[in-house]
């Protein structure tokens, strides 16, 4: 959404709660294939809440990935989300790009629960029914301070900041690519991180309403140590379906189940939500990416409780990589990488 100018080429950077993921792609004849991608897991509270608190840990990781895999592409991609970022559809007049520019900001001014002098503002038109009398515009509103924070880190590990795009759009961007979805087809994107839910619900390519919850994973790790008495690395492998010694099924999968009805609660009342101001639109299909996709049972408890079929999303279905060199980390859980291979397709502004 926000270029801040630099090249076309782009390093598409996801900084996570729990880990950092990088790729950088490239174009060769219709195909487009990995050229560099990387992932380096993150000690708790370095980011919390969607916001870098250890800035020296942060950066060095970047760099050590960056460095380690090769990446040579000096300009980078990255994004946000949480309370920092408002994204609004307003329904406006008719009117041409040069007036919506200078309408934009008082627009803004009424939707944006911020000081507008403290806030980075970008604008969409989106494609619009034949019949309706207005044009929709998407706003989006990222406080200077969240931009930053971003910024700054990426910028002491010795690369350039060109775009800070949405968690929510960058997910929507890797799956328009992959999965070429037909103008009548409503989705809903739902990106499970550690520790913040992004849901994007869009109609063919065209987003309806987008909503970012403080839930994830972390909940997850955080009860399973906290009912069973384990430590962190153990919980974090017993979310994933993987047994331990000592630890039975019986006291395990209850554990899981209490979380994940929390987070099917949240994702429950967003689709009511939705449901209720979007004029008959029907979501016909979940499609669920982030590092915390894969925890055990959630795929189920989703399509049993929701109704609906839910597929893990995969951010390479139509991108080619080299599996000798890749296919351990792709392996591993293809949609921790959504994110970040959604930036790294900003490379490429005719997909």
């Amino acid at each position: 959404m926000f270029g801040l100018g630099g090249s076309k080429q782009v390093v598409g950077l996801d900084i996570g709660s729990s880990s950092i993921k990088a790729v950088e792609l490239k174009r060769t004849g219709k195909d487009i294939e990995v050229v560099h991608m990387g992932l380096e897991a993150l000690a708790p509270e370095i980011v919390v809440d969607g916001a870098i608190v250890d800035t020296g840990q942060v950066s060095n990781t970047i760099s050590r990935i960056l460095t380690d895999q090769k990446f040579r592409t000096k300009s980078v991609a990255t994004s946000v989300s949480g309370h920092s970022v408002i994204v609004k559809k307003l329904s406006l007049p008719p009117m041409s790009e040069e007036e919506l520019g200078n309408t934009i900001q008082m627009e803004a001014a009424q939707h944006i629960p911020f000081d507008i002098g403290e806030v980075n503002l970008d604008y969409q038109i989106l494609d619009s029914s034949p019949e309706n009398a207005n044009m929709d515009v998407l706003l989006v509103a990222v406080k200077k301070d969240k931009i930053l924070n971003y910024t700054n880190v990426i910028r002491l590990a010795g690369r350039e900041t060109t775009i800070v795009d949405i968690d929510a759009f960058a997910l929507q961007n890797v799956y328009e690519y992959n999965y070429e979805p037909p103008p009548d087809l409503t989705v809903a994107l739902l990106n499970l991180g550690a520790s913040v839910m992004n849901i994007n619900i869009i109609k063919g390519r065209v987003p309806l309403f987008t909503r970012d919850v403080s839930v994830g994973g972390n909940q997850y790790t955080d009860t399973l140590q906290k009912e069973l008495d384990l430590g962190f690395d153990e919980a974090e492998t017993l979310k994933t379906g993987v047994t331990l010694p000592g630890i039975s099924d019986e006291a395990r999968l209850p554990v899981l189940k209490s979380v994940s009805e929390i987070i099917v609660l949240e994702i429950q009342r967003t689709f009511d939500f939705f449901r209720a101001t979007a004029a008959g639109e029907q979501i016909r299909k979940i499609y669920l990416a982030g590092g915390s996709a894969r925890v055990y049972g959630l795929t189920d408890l989703l399509q049993q409780e929701l109704g609906l079929p839910v597929e893990q999303l995969n951010p390479l279905h139509r991108i080619r990589y080299n599996e000798a060199e890749f296919g351990e980390l792709v392996s591993a859980n293809p949609p921790r990488l959504a994110v970040a291979v959604g930036l790294a397709l900003r490379s490429f502004e005719d997909l």
